[in-house]
């Protein structure tokens, strides 16, 4: 069993920051990849970054490019999403989320352990 912790959402103005965390308990990490998705308000929950655990190889949504960073902490067993210049439209709730495949997926159904989400929102 896995489970999974996330924290670090808030209220933020817009071109703000805010960082993401999602500890990990359970299972090792080490031939897994973690992703955050995140899902608005009657929308469908979208990918947001993804990395593989083993050499931090990462991917990200067109629209978070450039923007959002993704990285992990083995000793820690957490994975960050480094969020800057934050735009109303990031507004969701954030999930991270555990894949048992060894390579970035976008997929939701990919991903066997999700948190529990935090809220994001970004004022204008």
């Amino acid at each position: 069993q896995v489970q999974l912790v996330e924290s670090g959402g808030g209220l933020v103005q817009a071109g703000g920051s805010l960082r993401l965390s999602c500890a990990a308990s359970g299972r090792t990490f080490s031939s897994y990849a973690m992703g955050w998705f995140r899902q608005a308000p009657g929308k469908e929950r979208e990918f947001v970054a993804a990395i593989i655990w083993s050499d931090s190889t990462t991917y990200y949504t067109d629209s978070v490019k450039g923007r959002f960073t993704i990285s992990r902490d083995n000793a820690k067993n957490t994975v960050h999403l480094q969020m800057n210049s934050l735009k109303p439209e990031d507004t969701a709730v954030y999930y991270c989320a555990k894949s048992p495949y060894p390579y970035c997926t976008v997929v939701p159904v990919d991903y066997d352990y999700w948190g529990q989400g935090t809220q994001v929102t970004v004022s204008s």
